[in-house]
């Protein structure tokens, strides 16, 4: 019995606001323990997910009124649910590949150092060859 080959599955975060961050990263989590070989790409203001200092700060709903994040924050925590921190600690140890964009990181000013563990640049020349166009699944948050 042959077994079917590893699906390749590329998410691509593009925003920096808690719940789409936290939605990416828990379909990525869940994809790559289903068997799936997960690359998640941080681009535009996805980027500031990955950066050490801005992780931690990332916000549900910022257009809404101060008591709206406030009960949203407070439900989240309620429910146990995992931090974007341990998220991306459980995908890199995991063996997800954990891609920042090399435009964005030189917009905001970011280095290497900045990012947290197991991010790495993504390279302009063979993202979208080697990972885009040969995914069995894009996904965007």
């Amino acid at each position: 019995m042959t077994h079917p080959a590893k699906k390749q599955v590329s998410v691509m975060i593009f925003h920096d606001e808690l719940c789409q961050v936290f939605n990416g990263l828990m379909t990525a989590l869940s994809l790559l323990r289903a068997g799936a070989a997960v690359t998640v790409f941080f681009g535009s203001r996805g980027i500031n997910a990955v950066h050490k200092d801005k992780v931690g700060t990332l916000r549900c709903l910022p257009d809404q009124p101060e008591a709206v994040q406030q009960e949203m924050a407070a439900r989240m925590e309620e429910m146990n649910l995992p931090t974007p921190e341990d998220m991306l600690v459980m995908l890199h140890m995991e063996g997800a590949l954990l891609l920042a964009c090399p435009l964005n990181k030189q917009l905001f000013k970011m280095a290497d150092a900045d990012f947290v563990d197991g991010v790495v640049v993504a390279d302009p020349e063979s993202y979208y060859t080697d990972i885009v166009i040969p995914a069995d699944m894009n996904l965007v948050f």
